[in-house]
């Protein structure tokens, strides 16, 4: 059906919507992409202008968060749980079976959503190709899908960053981590398709971070210092 083309492409342009790039340009009248890594994201954009960095986290946030959300809402309702059991004249058994079914298929096209708005951050159309490397859009879209397993992730995260000092690393190892916890806190929804989609996601987001991989590897990353006035 044609929602099934429809869901993948609205996911990618809305992750395509280059923020960090937008609001340099609009509020500082520069090009993002010639300040530090030359990346779009958050955390080059607040090497400009910590406010803007912020709103960027945000709103690359946010347009994860949209694509998985806009994807479940187009969904044929005759594919959802709900429809599923409401078209059953079944016994319970077989209803819950029926819903089961139904809750991994909105799983699945959830996650392919997200697959897709990541996509969509890393290789933007609009610049090219040339985008950020896809970790405040993961992790919107990751809200989206599984939020318990966000938090546990983002305790990691802060964990990692605290004893080793390397954002990089954190996020690499967080995101890394997700699918797994995905799986175990939600595996009543899940199936090997919902989790081969998480998998990709944050492949992506890992593979992205191939550079600092090199330098973590080489003892040349730089560490996160707090500035003490």
């Amino acid at each position: 059906m044609a929602v099934y083309f429809l869901i993948p492409l609205i996911a990618y342009l809305l992750g395509s919507i280059p923020f960090g790039y937008i609001l340099v340009r609009v509020f500082r009248g520069e090009d993002v992409r010639r300040v530090g890594s030359g990346n779009i994201g958050a955390t080059n954009v607040a090497r400009k202008a910590p406010a803007l960095g912020v709103a960027t986290l945000m709103l690359d946030a946010a347009k994860g968060y949209a694509a998985v959300s806009i994807a479940v809402a187009l969904m044929p309702t005759s594919l959802t749980p709900t429809g599923f059991v409401a078209a059953t004249r079944q016994p319970a058994e077989a209803a819950l079976q029926a819903q089961q079914a139904a809750t991994q298929h909105a799983y699945l096209i959830a996650g392919i959503a997200a697959v897709f708005a990541i996509l969509g951050h890393v290789f933007p159309v609009w610049l090219k190709f040339r985008g950020g490397k896809g970790v405040a859009t993961g992790v919107g879209s990751f809200v989206a899908l599984a939020p318990k397993a966000v938090l546990v992730v983002l305790v990691i995260f802060v964990a990692i960053v605290a004893a080793f000092r390397y954002i990089s690393l954190g996020s690499i190892v967080a995101t890394a981590a997700f699918p797994v916890f995905a799986w175990l806190l939600y595996r009543y929804e899940a199936s090997p398709a919902v989790l081969a989609a998480m998998v990709v996601a944050s492949g992506l987001i890992i593979a992205k971070h191939h550079e600092n991989i090199r330098r973590l590897l080489a003892g040349t990353e730089h560490r996160f210092e707090l500035k003490h006035r």
